[in-house]
């Protein structure tokens, strides 16, 4: 069967992933990314955590989806994964929507491996404020690793990668099943799949009236990179689990990562096509554009303080580590699952034209999972499904 092609808009970690996929399922790929390079944006500002479940006690199948797919994750891209540190879950005392006992008993039916703390781990901490410590085994990411491991299977399955190329349009080609035509820049390309992995700007690569368009939860999120004292070097922390923080390695610059529930995301509001005008049919990314013009926005508005004065309280060491960078990037998620933090995976068909998919994942190692969904599509020779 002599195939068409596939488009995959967006040229994150996930859009990487499927153009790959789907080129070793014999269809020729075309990858379409606005920005200079891959992997840029939501990819690489992040907290680098690979999850292995200890982060969603509060949902039980997010938990266990990441216990599933972390050591697909480590067979696939082992050179980018740092494992050399140890990483602390610490219980808060006080405002915490678990206790200790709850975490391990969660722990043991997720089969998350958890060791108590020593004596030098418990004394990072202010145990007034602090319940329990726990050694988790859970590593860190090289999101620059990551995205080179990216760049030379896109090469080795011959995917034509195309950055600064912006979707503007994606509209049917004419008859039933023939496809779609993109527009990008002044290219059209033409496709019998497209695959929307924008995540933020999802709803964005097209503007026909009355497209269905999912409802998504936005945040202008911060991550702050800091040297941490040298106690801290080989150290992750994480105190949960309601508003608190994050202090771990970010391989990609050899810092660490700051990141606090209550002051990392900046504002927020609910894409419905209602929202406040400002923010109606605006891409996401322009509106973080906006919020950082100016040369010194991103120190101007930084959280960085905050969330240094509140971790000491948890970890007085925090009080040491300085300030080096400051990460922006939008932050999407289905609306109601900021409650529980499950981390569901957004797989639509759209309406109009069946052929053209979105995806929004809500971690970076849950991507096998959508190439699960994927393949219900297209059966193992490429072919596409006819149940599908």
């Amino acid at each position: 069967m002599t195939k068409g092609r596939v488009a995959v808009v967006g040229g994150g970690f996930y859009g990487c992933v499927i153009a790959c996929h789907m080129a070793e399922l014999g269809w020729p790929v075309v990858l379409l990314e606005r920005e200079p390079a891959l992997m840029t944006r939501a990819s690489y500002v992040n907290q680098a955590r690979l999850h292995n479940g200890y982060h969603y006690p509060r949902s039980f199948r997010t938990a266990i989806r990441s216990r599933a797919n972390l050591p697909v994750f480590l067979r696939t891209y082992g050179d980018a994964i740092d494992d050399g540190f140890r990483m602390l879950y610490a219980i808060a005392r006080f405002s915490s929507n678990i206790d200790g006992m709850y975490f391990r008993q969660f722990c043991r039916a997720a089969g998350c491996r958890l060791e108590p703390a020593t004596q030098a781990d418990r004394q990072l901490f202010d145990a007034r404020l602090v319940q329990d410590v726990f050694v988790a085994a859970e590593p860190a990411f090289n999101a620059r690793v990551l995205c080179e491991i990216a760049n030379q299977r896109l090469r080795a399955c011959d995917v034509d990668v195309r950055c600064g190329a912006e979707v503007t349009a994606v509209v049917p080609a004419g008859g039933a099943g023939s496809g779609v035509v993109i527009r990008a820049g002044d290219a059209e390309i033409a496709a019998d799949w497209v695959f929307n992995c924008t995540y933020s700007a999802l709803n964005h690569i097209d503007g026909r009236p009355g497209l269905h368009r999912p409802s998504l939860l936005h945040r202008i999120s911060e991550v702050v990179l800091v040297e941490p004292p040298p106690r801290l070097e080989k150290v992750g922390i994480t105190v949960m689990d309601g508003p608190f923080f994050s202090c771990m390695p970010f391989p990609a610059r050899g810092l660490h990562s700051l990141t606090h529930v209550r002051h990392t995301h900046h504002l927020e509001w609910v894409e419905t096509g209602t929202e406040p005008e400002g923010y109606r049919n605006r891409n996401p990314l322009d509106i973080l554009s906006d919020y950082l013009a100016g040369e010194d926005a991103a120190v101007r508005r930084s959280r960085a303080p905050w969330m240094i004065r509140d971790s000491k309280r948890f970890v007085p060491l925090l009080e040491q580590v300085r300030v080096v960078d400051r990460l922006y990037e939008v932050k999407s998620l289905v609306p109601g699952t900021e409650f529980d933090d499950a981390r569901p995976i957004y797989f639509h068909r759209d309406q109009q034209m069946p052929n053209v998919i979105s995806i929004l994942g809500g971690k970076i190692d849950n991507v096998f999972d959508i190439l699960t969904y994927i393949d219900e599509i297209f059966d193992g020779t490429g072919t596409r499904n006819a149940a599908g």
